[in-house]
Protein backbone atom coordinates (compact mmCIF):
# COMPACT_ATOMS: atom_id res chain seq x y z
CA UNK A 1 0.00 0.00 0.00
CA UNK A 2 2.76 2.51 0.97
CA UNK A 3 4.73 1.45 -2.00
CA UNK A 4 1.64 2.11 -4.50
CA UNK A 5 1.16 5.83 -3.17
CA UNK A 6 4.73 6.44 -3.36
CA UNK A 7 4.66 5.68 -6.81
CA UNK A 8 1.51 7.89 -7.16
CA UNK A 9 3.36 10.98 -5.29
CA UNK A 10 6.46 10.36 -7.91
CA UNK A 11 4.17 10.49 -10.58
CA UNK A 12 2.70 14.21 -9.63
CA UNK A 13 5.69 14.93 -8.98
CA UNK A 14 6.60 14.47 -12.09
CA UNK A 15 3.86 15.63 -13.60
CA UNK A 16 3.99 18.86 -11.77
CA UNK A 17 7.74 19.85 -12.59
CA UNK A 18 7.32 19.06 -16.73
CA UNK A 19 3.69 21.56 -15.73
CA UNK A 20 5.76 24.54 -14.06
CA UNK A 21 8.79 24.88 -17.23
CA UNK A 22 5.88 24.54 -19.60
CA UNK A 23 3.53 26.95 -18.49
CA UNK A 24 6.95 29.63 -18.18
CA UNK A 25 7.79 29.05 -20.86
CA UNK A 26 4.99 30.25 -22.97
CA UNK A 27 4.93 33.46 -20.55
CA UNK A 28 7.67 35.59 -23.16
CA UNK A 29 5.59 34.59 -26.58
CA UNK A 30 2.54 35.71 -24.83
CA UNK A 31 4.21 38.87 -23.61
CA UNK A 32 5.53 39.74 -26.73
CA UNK A 33 2.68 38.62 -29.16
CA UNK A 34 0.50 40.73 -26.87
CA UNK A 35 2.44 43.81 -26.90
CA UNK A 36 2.76 43.18 -31.44
CA UNK A 37 -1.39 42.90 -30.97
CA UNK A 38 -1.58 46.37 -28.97
CA UNK A 39 0.73 48.51 -31.32
CA UNK A 40 -1.15 47.05 -34.52
CA UNK A 41 -4.16 47.98 -32.84
CA UNK A 42 -2.74 51.89 -31.86
CA UNK A 43 -1.20 51.80 -35.53
CA UNK A 44 -5.23 50.75 -37.03
CA UNK A 45 -6.19 53.61 -34.54
CA UNK A 46 -3.56 55.85 -35.54
CA UNK A 47 -5.04 55.91 -39.26
CA UNK A 48 -8.39 56.35 -38.76
CA UNK A 49 -7.60 59.45 -36.61
CA UNK A 50 -5.89 60.39 -40.16
CA UNK A 51 -8.60 59.56 -42.23
CA UNK A 52 -11.00 61.85 -40.00
CA UNK A 53 -8.27 64.69 -40.47
CA UNK A 54 -7.77 64.07 -44.02
CA UNK A 55 -11.61 64.12 -44.63
CA UNK A 56 -11.79 67.33 -43.00
CA UNK A 57 -8.91 68.95 -44.79
CA UNK A 58 -10.88 67.71 -48.09
CA UNK A 59 -14.09 69.30 -47.28
CA UNK A 60 -12.17 72.75 -46.04
CA UNK A 61 -10.50 73.04 -48.96
CA UNK A 62 -13.12 72.27 -51.26
CA UNK A 63 -15.02 74.92 -49.39
CA UNK A 64 -12.16 77.69 -50.08
CA UNK A 65 -11.80 76.99 -53.53
CA UNK A 66 -15.50 77.68 -54.50
CA UNK A 67 -16.13 79.92 -51.87
CA UNK A 68 -15.79 83.98 -53.09
CA UNK A 69 -12.68 85.87 -53.23
CA UNK A 70 -12.11 87.82 -50.50
CA UNK A 71 -9.86 90.74 -49.86
CA UNK A 72 -6.45 89.94 -49.46
CA UNK A 73 -5.42 89.75 -45.24
CA UNK A 74 -3.40 92.84 -44.21
CA UNK A 75 -0.10 92.96 -43.58
CA UNK A 76 -0.05 93.14 -39.94
CA UNK A 77 -1.60 89.79 -39.84
CA UNK A 78 0.67 87.69 -42.36
CA UNK A 79 2.98 86.42 -39.80
CA UNK A 80 -0.39 84.95 -38.25
CA UNK A 81 -1.59 82.54 -41.55
CA UNK A 82 -1.71 79.25 -40.67
CA UNK A 83 -2.15 76.05 -43.27
CA UNK A 84 -5.20 75.24 -41.20
CA UNK A 85 -6.80 78.33 -41.34
CA UNK A 86 -5.94 80.06 -44.17
CA UNK A 87 -3.99 78.27 -46.59
CA UNK A 88 -6.39 77.88 -50.28
CA UNK A 89 -8.96 80.61 -49.21
CA UNK A 90 -9.85 82.23 -52.77
CA UNK A 91 -8.42 85.87 -52.69
CA UNK A 92 -8.53 89.46 -54.83
CA UNK A 93 -5.56 91.83 -55.02
CA UNK A 94 -4.71 94.55 -57.35
CA UNK A 95 -1.39 95.97 -58.49
CA UNK A 96 1.33 95.88 -61.33
CA UNK A 97 3.15 93.14 -62.65
CA UNK A 98 6.86 93.56 -61.85
CA UNK A 99 7.95 91.11 -65.08
CA UNK A 100 11.24 92.67 -64.66
CA UNK A 101 11.96 90.02 -61.61
CA UNK A 102 9.79 87.31 -62.41
CA UNK A 103 11.17 83.71 -61.13
CA UNK A 104 10.72 80.19 -62.81
CA UNK A 105 10.16 77.15 -60.61
CA UNK A 106 10.56 73.89 -62.72
CA UNK A 107 7.62 71.48 -62.93
CA UNK A 108 6.10 68.65 -64.65
CA UNK A 109 2.50 68.48 -65.82
CA UNK A 110 0.80 65.10 -65.80
CA UNK A 111 -1.48 63.79 -68.34
CA UNK A 112 -4.07 64.61 -65.68
CA UNK A 113 -3.57 68.26 -64.96
CA UNK A 114 -5.74 70.59 -65.95
CA UNK A 115 -4.70 72.63 -68.83
CA UNK A 116 -3.89 72.78 -72.85
CA UNK A 117 0.16 72.29 -71.93
CA UNK A 118 1.62 69.33 -70.34
CA UNK A 119 5.03 67.77 -69.55
CA UNK A 120 7.99 69.76 -68.51
CA UNK A 121 7.88 73.74 -68.10
CA UNK A 122 7.77 76.23 -65.34
CA UNK A 123 5.75 77.87 -63.22
CA UNK A 124 6.37 82.07 -63.63
CA UNK A 125 6.36 83.50 -59.90
CA UNK A 126 6.03 87.46 -60.72
CA UNK A 127 6.32 90.30 -58.02
CA UNK A 128 3.06 92.28 -57.50
CA UNK A 129 3.94 95.66 -56.76
CA UNK A 130 0.36 96.89 -54.84
CA UNK A 131 -0.45 100.77 -54.14
CA UNK A 132 -1.79 100.05 -50.73
CA UNK A 133 0.63 97.78 -49.28
CA UNK A 134 3.98 95.55 -49.44
CA UNK A 135 3.93 93.49 -52.76
CA UNK A 136 3.12 89.59 -53.23
CA UNK A 137 4.26 86.63 -55.37
CA UNK A 138 1.82 85.88 -57.83
CA UNK A 139 2.25 82.07 -59.26
CA UNK A 140 1.10 83.05 -62.73
CA UNK A 141 0.94 79.83 -64.03
CA UNK A 142 2.69 76.87 -66.48
CA UNK A 143 4.49 78.10 -69.41
CA UNK A 144 6.61 75.03 -71.20
CA UNK A 145 10.00 74.47 -71.43
CA UNK A 146 10.70 76.08 -75.02
CA UNK A 147 8.37 79.09 -74.29
CA UNK A 148 10.54 80.15 -71.08
CA UNK A 149 12.06 83.10 -72.72
CA UNK A 150 9.41 85.98 -71.94
CA UNK A 151 10.23 87.49 -75.61
CA UNK A 152 8.33 84.11 -76.72
CA UNK A 153 5.22 85.14 -74.59
CA UNK A 154 5.16 89.29 -74.42
CA UNK A 155 1.05 89.82 -75.10
CA UNK A 156 1.20 87.73 -72.01
CA UNK A 157 3.60 90.35 -69.97
CA UNK A 158 0.78 92.40 -68.97
CA UNK A 159 1.32 96.22 -68.31
CA UNK A 160 -0.54 98.63 -65.92
CA UNK A 161 -2.49 97.78 -63.18
CA UNK A 162 -4.54 94.63 -62.85
CA UNK A 163 -7.05 92.36 -60.44
CA UNK A 164 -5.36 88.86 -59.51
CA UNK A 165 -8.27 86.04 -58.06
CA UNK A 166 -6.75 83.04 -57.16
CA UNK A 167 -6.01 80.86 -53.96
CA UNK A 168 -3.88 81.54 -51.15
CA UNK A 169 -0.19 79.32 -50.99
CA UNK A 170 1.87 79.18 -48.29
CA UNK A 171 5.55 77.78 -48.65
CA UNK A 172 5.63 74.19 -50.54
CA UNK A 173 7.70 71.93 -47.56
CA UNK A 174 10.74 70.38 -48.34
CA UNK A 175 10.94 67.17 -49.85
CA UNK A 176 14.03 64.47 -50.75
CA UNK A 177 11.90 64.18 -54.28
CA UNK A 178 12.52 67.72 -54.75
CA UNK A 179 15.73 69.26 -55.23
CA UNK A 180 16.69 72.40 -53.42
CA UNK A 181 16.67 75.99 -55.05
CA UNK A 182 19.67 77.24 -56.14
CA UNK A 183 19.32 81.22 -56.53
CA UNK A 184 23.03 81.56 -57.67
CA UNK A 185 21.84 79.35 -60.38
CA UNK A 186 19.28 81.23 -61.23
CA UNK A 187 17.67 77.24 -60.36
CA UNK A 188 14.26 76.91 -58.30
CA UNK A 189 12.78 74.28 -57.57
CA UNK A 190 10.10 74.73 -54.94
CA UNK A 191 7.96 77.25 -54.29
CA UNK A 192 9.63 79.67 -51.12
CA UNK A 193 8.33 82.72 -51.04
CA UNK A 194 10.65 84.82 -49.19
CA UNK A 195 14.03 82.73 -50.69
CA UNK A 196 12.60 83.80 -54.43
CA UNK A 197 11.70 87.66 -52.61
CA UNK A 198 15.39 87.55 -51.06
CA UNK A 199 16.76 86.39 -54.46
CA UNK A 200 14.65 89.00 -56.29
CA UNK A 201 15.31 91.61 -53.97
CA UNK A 202 11.59 92.41 -53.64
CA UNK A 203 11.79 93.89 -50.23
CA UNK A 204 8.63 93.29 -47.78
CA UNK A 205 7.11 90.72 -49.80
CA UNK A 206 4.17 88.48 -47.93
CA UNK A 207 5.82 85.30 -46.95
CA UNK A 208 3.32 83.62 -49.36
CA UNK A 209 2.27 83.30 -53.14
CA UNK A 210 -1.20 83.54 -54.42
CA UNK A 211 -1.90 81.27 -57.33
CA UNK A 212 -3.75 83.06 -59.70
CA UNK A 213 -6.91 80.95 -61.57
CA UNK A 214 -7.67 80.29 -65.38
CA UNK A 215 -8.69 83.79 -66.04
CA UNK A 216 -7.25 84.17 -69.86
CA UNK A 217 -4.12 85.82 -70.13
CA UNK A 218 -3.24 87.61 -73.88
CA UNK A 219 -1.76 85.15 -75.78
CA UNK A 220 -2.56 82.26 -73.34
CA UNK A 221 0.40 82.52 -71.65
CA UNK A 222 1.31 82.00 -68.34
CA UNK A 223 -1.56 79.38 -68.05
CA UNK A 224 -3.33 79.58 -64.85
CA UNK A 225 -5.76 77.66 -62.64
CA UNK A 226 -3.64 74.65 -62.48
CA UNK A 227 -3.58 74.26 -58.91
CA UNK A 228 -3.94 70.68 -57.71
CA UNK A 229 -5.98 70.36 -54.52
CA UNK A 230 -6.04 66.86 -54.65
CA UNK A 231 -4.86 65.21 -51.51
CA UNK A 232 -3.72 61.07 -51.51
CA UNK A 233 -6.62 59.41 -48.93
CA UNK A 234 -5.60 56.13 -48.04
CA UNK A 235 -6.10 56.31 -44.18
CA UNK A 236 -9.05 53.60 -44.20
CA UNK A 237 -6.52 51.20 -46.31
CA UNK A 238 -3.63 51.83 -44.16
CA UNK A 239 -6.22 50.71 -40.95
CA UNK A 240 -7.97 47.49 -42.50
CA UNK A 241 -4.38 46.57 -43.03
CA UNK A 242 -3.08 47.36 -39.48
CA UNK A 243 -6.32 45.79 -38.12
CA UNK A 244 -6.04 42.70 -40.18
CA UNK A 245 -2.38 41.95 -39.43
CA UNK A 246 -3.60 42.26 -35.38
CA UNK A 247 -6.63 39.79 -35.89
CA UNK A 248 -4.22 37.45 -37.88
CA UNK A 249 -1.82 37.77 -34.87
CA UNK A 250 -4.77 36.93 -32.33
CA UNK A 251 -6.09 33.97 -34.73
CA UNK A 252 -2.57 32.53 -34.80
CA UNK A 253 -1.95 32.74 -31.15
CA UNK A 254 -5.76 31.24 -30.15
CA UNK A 255 -4.82 28.26 -32.75
CA UNK A 256 -1.38 27.39 -30.75
CA UNK A 257 -3.06 27.78 -27.49
CA UNK A 258 -6.43 25.48 -28.45
CA UNK A 259 -3.12 23.08 -30.20
CA UNK A 260 -1.29 22.99 -26.78
CA UNK A 261 -4.46 22.83 -24.60
CA UNK A 262 -6.01 19.69 -27.12
CA UNK A 263 -2.28 18.33 -26.63
CA UNK A 264 -2.01 18.35 -23.20
CA UNK A 265 -5.35 16.61 -22.38
CA UNK A 266 -4.18 13.79 -24.73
Amino acid sequence: MSESREREGLALKATDTGTQPSRRSLLVPALLATGAFLVLVGLGTWQMERLAWKEALLARVEARIHAPPSPLPPAESWATLTREGDEYKRVRVRGTFDHARETLVFTVRGDDASGAYKGQGYLVVTPLLRPDGPAVLVNRGFVPVDRRDPATRAEGQVAGEVEVTGLLRLPEEASWFVPANDPSRNAFYRMDPAGIAAAREVKGAGPFLIDADATPVPGGLPEGGGTRVSFPNRHLEYALTWYGLAAALAGVCGALLWARRRAGQR
